[in-house]
C-alpha cells in the first residue's frame, strides 16, 4: 500500500510542478477582478468544481455552481470557470459561447491546451495531467481514469486560492473563512 501512496503522490507533485506559473497568476487576476465567479463542469471535474466554489465562498468571492436551483443569470464583468479535462465536453464549450455573448470572461481549466474549450478562454489553466483517454502527450501513471487530473487539479485550484487570498488585506484569512464556513451542522 505505502508503495501505491508514494506513486500517487509523486505523479501528482510531478504534474504540478510542471503547472506553468504565469497561467496560474493570471487565474488568480481572472478570479480577483471578476464581479462574480461561475463555476462549470461535468462529472468528476465537476465535483472538483463545487470544491472549488466552496473554497471560493469560503474565501469571500461571490461564487455560483452552474446548473443549481439559485444560480442566476450570468452577465458583463462575470467569470465562466469551466473546468474539462479534454477540453471538449460539448456543454461546457456551449456554456463558454454563451457566457462570452452575455458578456462574461472565460477561464479554461484543461488538459487540453488546445481543445476547443481553451481556444474560446480568456485565460487558460492547464494541468498536464493524465486523463481518461491516455493521450500519447499525457503523463504515466498508474491511476484509473482521470484520477490524476482530478487529484492535480483539486490540489492547483486550491494553491491558487491560497496564493490569492495571502494578497488581500486581511487581518486572519483562517478566522474569515472559518466565519463563512456552514454553521447549520
Amino acid at each position: 500500500m505505502k508503495t501505491t501512496i508514494k506513486t500517487i503522490a509523486n505523479e501528482v507533485k510531478e504534474v504540478l510542478l510542471n503547472v506553468n506559473e504565469n497561467q496560474a497568476v493570471q487565474v488568480s487576476h481572472a478570479l480577483q477582478k471578476a464581479k462574480r465567479i461561475f463555476v462549470l463542469g461535468e462529472g468528476r471535474s465537476g465535483l472538483m468544481g463545487k470544491a472549488f466554489a466552496m473554497r471560493l465562498m469560503h474565501g469571500g468571492f461571490t461564487v455560483y455552481v452552474v446548473g443549481e436551483t439559485i444560480t442566476p443569470s450570468i452577465n458583463r464583468g462575470d467569470l465562466l470557470v469551466a473546468i474539462s479535462g479534454s477540453g471538449k465536453t460539448e456543454q461546457m464549450v456551449q456554456f463558454a459561447n454563451k457566457a462570452h455573448k452575455a458578456g462574461a470572461r472565460v477561464l479554461a481549466v484543461t488538459a487540453q491546451p488546445t481543445s476547443p474549450l481553451a481556444s474560446l478562454s480568456d485565460t487558460l489553466l492547464t494541468i498536464p495531467a493524465a486523463t481518461k483517454y491516455r493521450h500519447e502527450h499525457e503523463p504515466k501513471t498508474i491511476q484509473p481514469l482521470g484520477n490524476q487530473f482530478d487529484q492535480s487539479l483539486h490540489l492547483m485550484l486550491d494553491a491558487i486560492i491560497i496564493d490569492s487570498l495571502r494578497k488581500k488585506e486581511t487581518n486572519d484569512i483562517q478566522e474569515d473563512m472559518r466565519n463563512r464556513h456552514a454553521n447549520l451542522e
